[in-house]
């Protein structure tokens, strides 16, 4: 496992916003250390909350959560894929539309957390199984670059990211 930062030319420059989030220190102790914290931080809101929006248009905080699993699903496929060596180029996914059709607000709080976490614990089971030799490698999204090591930062930031949306936009004690 890395323990450095991925470099700026392994990910696309958009990327740097959730990479500049991760704390110090090995990704995988990161990873593993919002298993529990995110989840019982998440566990805390009310779930007369989890159909709130904190302005229109935008998600709900249920929504949040499930996209939050979404997207490191998607993360984990393109580290597996860039791992193995296969699928050198992909193209981008659409956050919007993943949400729209995935119908988390007629789910529970509960379940979604649920989710987050079993989906972090395959993300943890495939960065830790990687052979060193697989954190370098690396394909294109949408024509830029994206390393596996890369990946394993984003998903951690890309969590820090929403929980900081959750406090500051939505006003949640998380």
């Amino acid at each position: 496992m890395p323990t450095s930062r991925p470099l700026p030319t392994e990910y696309a420059p958009h990327q740097e916003k959730y990479i500049s989030l991760v704390a110090q220190g090995p990704v995988l102790d990161v990873l593993r250390s919002q298993l529990g914290d995110v989840s019982a931080k998440l566990a805390s809101i009310d779930e007369s909350r989890g159909g709130e929006r904190y302005q229109p248009g935008k998600w709900t905080v249920r929504e949040v959560v499930g996209h939050m699993s979404d997207a490191e699903r998607v993360y984990n496929f393109r580290a597996l894929a860039f791992a193995r060596g296969d699928a050198l180029k992909m193209p981008p996914y659409d956050p919007d539309g993943y949400v729209a059709s995935a119908g988390f607000d007629s789910r529970t709080m509960r379940e979604l957390i649920d989710e987050f976490a079993i989906v972090r614990q395959a993300t943890l089971a495939l960065f830790g199984g990687l052979p060193v030799e697989a954190w370098s490698r690396g394909g294109e999204i949408n024509g830029k670059p994206l390393s596996v090591r890369a990946l394993a930062y984003i998903a951690a930031g890309h969590v820090e990211q929403h929980m900081k949306v959750l406090r500051e936009r939505y006003g949640l004690p998380v």
